[in-house]
């Protein structure tokens, strides 16, 4: 593995740079992560990419892909995370977009993967359950054959941002008689403006609505919304969440908050002297630097592994574990750093009500807290931590 980029791909970290510096929304400024936004916030970079013919960088040229390799993505993504820019949601370019134009059928990839490119379909993931979350085999919603329709009755729960989606991809139950919980599941699309569909909004601790449980009953939906055959979801589902983990591990984005970690540290004072140069604070900081770095070779050799033609296996789920631990622990420095600046606690949606009061402290102070809380999530969803370690415990080290 080549750590140096090469002069073509020096040019091509140019050319990227230049494409963002004129193009990317001067209005969503430096917002990143931030899941307060509006649909069309949400939208609009994606929109623009989609344009460009830049927003599924990973897809076969076939499917509207841009024929990058590995490093011209990894490339990509660093430059964006420079910016703190809004990237696509993953829900449609990184989950169920590789599902369709791998198991989908030809009239699927004609139907959804041009929304999915231009970032005209909203889509949304139906997975978890109230009683099903890690443990997603245990899922108790069904899909029942119905003539040419299937009938889905079940809830869904955690699924992000559904509250924009108009279309949705459930893992459903078929067979309830299977011989293993596994082997009776189906990947379904479902148009999330069909009746008995309802979508109602979970409040979280930050104070947002980026989460909501999502009911189906008596939904009719046409039996051509199955992707591949009946009963083989759980295949697709683990396709799709390698896919997932893998982003999870938001290496250039990590990076980018250590280097605004530093600014923080090197501007909020502790006796004095800049926090940055106390020996605790500073150790913990190089700590996380060090794991980062470990972390972002580990995706460079996934990557290498990709242009020699491997997919994601099982270590994507080494990426999600050690990236989540990461981003934790750095929106909890960021949070040591602000101090007390992070107590009052403001929140834009908590001022909705049309409150001309800026917040307590420095700009950076403002979100500390909420993203903190926020990112509490990133070691559960995707699967847990523990169960990437039990993948980690059968498929690597054979136990």
């Amino acid at each position: 593995m080549n750590l140096e980029f090469t002069p073509e791909e020096q040019a091509f970290r140019d050319e990227v740079r230049a494409f963002i510096e004129a193009n990317y929304p001067k209005h969503l400024g430096d917002v990143g992560l931030r899941e307060d936004l509006s649909r069309e916030d949400f939208l609009a970079w994606h929109k623009i990419l989609g344009e460009k013919g830049w927003s599924v960088p990973a897809w076969p040229e076939q499917y509207g892909g841009t024929g990058w390799t590995p490093t011209q993505r990894y490339i990509w993504s660093e430059e964006n995370a420079r910016v703190n820019a809004v990237m696509p949601l993953p829900f449609g370019v990184s989950m169920v977009g590789p599902v369709i134009y791998t198991f989908g059928s030809e009239e699927q990839k004609a139907k959804h993967l041009p929304g999915i490119r231009s970032g005209d379909v909203w889509w949304c993931q139906g997975y978890s359950e109230p009683g099903a979350g890690s443990d997603l085999a245990s899922l108790k919603t069904t899909a029942v054959r119905d003539g040419d329709h299937y009938v889905i009755n079940g809830q869904k729960t955690w699924t992000t941002l559904a509250q924009y989606a108009d279309w949705g991809f459930f893992l459903c139950r078929t067979d309830t008689d299977a011989a293993k919980p596994q082997e009776g599941i189906s990947f379904i699309l479902v148009d999330m403006k069909t009746p008995g569909v309802e979508v109602k909004p979970i409040k979280l601790l930050d104070g947002g609505y980026e989460v909501n449980e999502t009911w189906l009953t008596d939904v009719r939906v046409p039996v051509e919304n199955l992707v591949g055959e009946e009963n083989k979801g759980w295949t697709y589902a683990k396709f799709l969440l390698a896919h997932e983990r893998s982003g999870i591990a938001g290496v250039a984005r990590s990076k980018r908050g250590v280097e605004k970690l530093r600014e923080i540290a090197a501007n909020e004072m502790v006796d004095g002297e800049p926090l940055i140069e106390d020996f605790e604070f500073a150790r913990k900081v190089s700590q996380l630097e060090i794991d980062l770095a470990a972390l972002e070779i580990t995706e460079l050799r996934t990557l290498a592994g990709e242009q020699a033609g491997k997919g994601p296996g099982p270590e994507s789920s080494i990426l999600k574990i050690k990236g989540t631990e990461i981003q934790q622990r750095l929106t909890e420095l960021t949070l040591e750093a602000v101090g007390s600046y992070a107590a009052p606690y403001y929140h834009s949606i908590a001022n909705d009500d049309g409150s001309n009061e800026y917040p307590v402290g420095p700009d950076y102070s403002a979100h500390a807290a909420e993203t903190y809380f926020n990112m509490r999530k990133t070691s559960i969803y995707g699967g847990s931590n523990e169960i990437q370690r039990n993948i980690i415990t059968k498929m690597i080290l054979g136990l």
